[in-house]
């Protein structure tokens, strides 16, 4: 078995969002290495159960694990205290897609929070929302809208000892996600029939 902190949080993100009763959208979920740079990152997609594909709402996740990351754990590793503790880079996409007509943003911004809750010292910022506005022959205009939350979640040496101190944060981030995803989905909003084809599929 692989033993790597990235794993381990990993594992926990998947049942922290499971636990929390989203439903995994098995067919975005990546996990890619970058041959030139090492970089290392793992992306993943979640919506509310029972929702028709592709989902009116759902978060995409991301676990980015850069080089200067693991020379650090791998010095830890081997007893040699690194300069700076790694970091991973978290980002969470809130997502409302398959809208009929542009959607009324200052309702949509009052079911997000500006910040997710802490993970150690560390939380996600919101960044400004993105609407975007999708034309294909013969359809109607269809809409989405998508608010970024990014950050970078230190880990200290009790977290490099024992990855399991993560998981009551990781697990409050998973209850936020679920609690924004069904805000979202109970927003009045004029959504278009579901099209495997269409818009759910991202850019």
């Amino acid at each position: 078995m692989l033993d790597h902190i990235l794993v381990d949080l990993i594992t926990q993100t998947r049942a922290a969002l499971e636990n929390a009763l989203l439903q995994r959208q098995a067919v975005e979920e990546r996990f890619q290495v970058d041959v030139f740079l090492g970089d290392v990152s793992w992306e993943t997609s979640y919506s509310l159960p029972g929702e028709e594909q592709p989902p009116r709402v759902r978060a995409d996740l991301s676990l980015d694990w850069p080089t200067w990351s693991q020379s650090a754990y791998r010095s830890w590793s081997i007893g040699e205290p690194p300069a700076d503790p790694p970091e991973l880079v978290l980002e969470i996409v809130l997502r409302v897609q398959r809208l009929a007509a542009m959607p009324d943003l200052d309702a949509v911004l009052a079911c997000l929070d500006g910040e997710s809750p802490a993970i150690g010292e560390d939380t996600l910022v919101r960044a400004a929302p993105v609407v975007e506005q999708i034309h294909e022959p013969g359809h109607d205009p269809r809409f989405a809208v998508e608010t970024t939350y990014q950050g970078t979640v230190r880990l200290d040496e009790g977290a490099l000892e024992d990855p399991g101190t993560l998981a009551g944060p990781v697990g409050e981030l998973g209850r936020w996600v679920a609690s924004v995803l069904v805000r979202l989905g109970d927003l009045e909003l004029a959504y278009a029939p579901p099209d495997p084809a269409g818009e759910g599929q991202r850019p």
